[in-house]
């Protein structure tokens, strides 16, 4: 078992996480509130890692990250040394190939609600932030905790996009996944059939906790 594979995935995931929720809130409320060409035109720009396949996202990420683009010149400059084949560089990475995994189903969640709840809520006297905290909030945190699950569950099990924007340097930017590739390049397949099997189940209870965190919140409102 490869457990520093393991534990930078679990930091990346775990970053991504903590970084993606509250933009997926921010982002997924407002669309929820808006009807335009512009909203569809978002959507779709959030959506596109969705479908893009992980080598080319990789690749123009590898682009926009390198030494010759003004985002890697400004980096490597503040920090000393380059935003590609790094943790940060990974890190960022992340945070763009699973944009949709954090804001979609906060979006649904906030779509679901009454469309006159607010406009209640501050004829009551409520300012925004409260209508937010005590009302809107507690109604949509199953699509929070769904995005939050699935955010994490996406970034420990990504390849494509780590391995062109990290490449695969041993406690730096090497995950789970490219370790696994590895074993198996190296014909140490039950390195790899252990790693994969955790990984499996992780993934299958990730799945099955949000169906059953799903369901139980369906039920209660048809009681």
């Amino acid at each position: 078992m490869d457990w520093p594979a393991l534990a930078l995935s679990l930091e990346l995931a775990a970053w991504t996480t903590l970084i993606l929720i509250p933009t997926g809130v921010l982002i997924g409320r407002r669309l929820a509130r808006r009807h335009s060409t512009a909203k569809s035109l978002v959507e779709a720009l959030i959506a596109l890692p969705l479908v893009l396949p992980p080598t080319v996202l990789g690749f123009y990420l590898l682009v926009a990250f390198s030494g010759t683009s003004p985002l890697g010149q400004v980096y490597e400059t503040l920090v000393g040394r380059p935003l590609v084949f790094s943790f940060q560089g990974l890190l960022l990475a992340s945070l763009i190939f699973n944009l949709p995994f954090a804001v979609q189903p906060i979006q649904r969640a906030f779509e679901a609600l009454p469309g006159d709840m607010q406009e209640a809520a501050w004829c009551c006297g409520m300012t925004r932030w409260r209508t937010f905290v005590t009302i809107e909030f507690p109604l949509v945190w199953t699509g929070v905790l769904s995005a939050m699950v699935l955010t994490f569950a996406h970034t420990l099990g990504e390849f494509g996009v780590v391995l062109m924007v990290g490449g695969n340097i041993p406690g730096e930017t090497q995950t789970i996944a490219i370790s696994i590739y590895d074993r198996v390049q190296a014909l140490q397949e039950r390195q790899a059939a252990l790693m994969s099997a955790i990984l499996l189940a992780f993934s299958f209870a990730t799945i099955s906790f949000i169906y059953i965190i799903n369901n139980r919140s369906r039920r209660r409102r048809d009681y």
